[in-house]
Formats: structure tokens, sequence, C-alpha cells
């Protein structure tokens, strides 16, 4: 299993017995968590060799933080198009999530048209625009 999860941080799929445990990986709670901690293993390898150049430790260690920050915010900002590819190689569908943040979403939807009675009557009341007829 440890290796099956070293080639899925990579990017392989994982045998399709497993496809409840990537479901819940991908959309469970934490996930986003996961996501980073997944998205660092295929740079350990480059941290490593950045330690073995010349110089100061601090100078050294200072090179794998910023890698580290930059690798960071790229698998951050990459997130939901890695995650949704990773559901559709294990055939899952692109649009799945987390059922319990959906039923908070809907729970907060319910309470503000609740609350706002005039927003939802507006919006079913307003004529969509064709595409390309915007002003």
């Amino acid at each position: 299993m440890p290796w099956q999860w070293v080639g899925y941080a990579f990017g392989r799929t994982l045998p399709s017995t497993m496809t409840d445990w990537v479901a819940n990986d991908l959309t469970g709670n934490h996930a986003v968590v996961r996501h980073l901690i997944r998205g660092q293993v295929p740079f350990l390898p480059i941290y490593a060799v950045f330690m073995f150049f010349p110089g100061e430790l601090w100078l050294r260690g200072s090179m794998v933080l910023l890698a580290v920050l930059l690798s960071l915010f790229f698998t951050a900002s990459y997130m939901e198009e890695n995650r949704q590819r990773r559901l559709v190689r294990h055939m899952l569908p692109r649009d799945l999530t987390n059922s319990r943040k959906a039923q908070e979403s809907e729970l907060v939807k319910k309470r503000y048209l609740a609350a706002h009675p005039e927003s939802e009557a507006s919006r079913t009341a307003a004529a969509p625009i064709a595409p390309g007829r915007e002003h």
C-alpha cells in the first residue's frame, strides 16, 4: 500500500477496488491538507538535491524553503484541476463533492432564500441574456 500511495502521489491510477478510498481522499474531510501533502512528494528529490549544493547550511535550507513555498503555491493554485483529473482517471464523476459540505451549502442557500425571498423572485423573473449579447 505505501508504494501504491507514492505512485498515486506521482499521478498513477489506483486499482478499481480502491475507488471508494480515492473518492474519500479527494473529497472527504481534510482533502485540501491531503492534497498539499501529496503534492510535495514529487518534489522531495529536488529538496534533497538542494541540500547537497555547496554553501552554508542556512543557504541550502533557504533554497529548500523557497522551493517548498513555490511548490505549495502551485499545488494550491491547480488543486481543483488536479482533483478533477484524478477523479476522472479513477472513473468517478468530475464534479464529485464532499456530501457534508454539499448539505451545508444547500442549508445556507435555503436560509438565505428564506431571509431574502425577493432575490429568488428577481432572479427567476429576469430574462436570460443570450450569449454574445451582454452590454
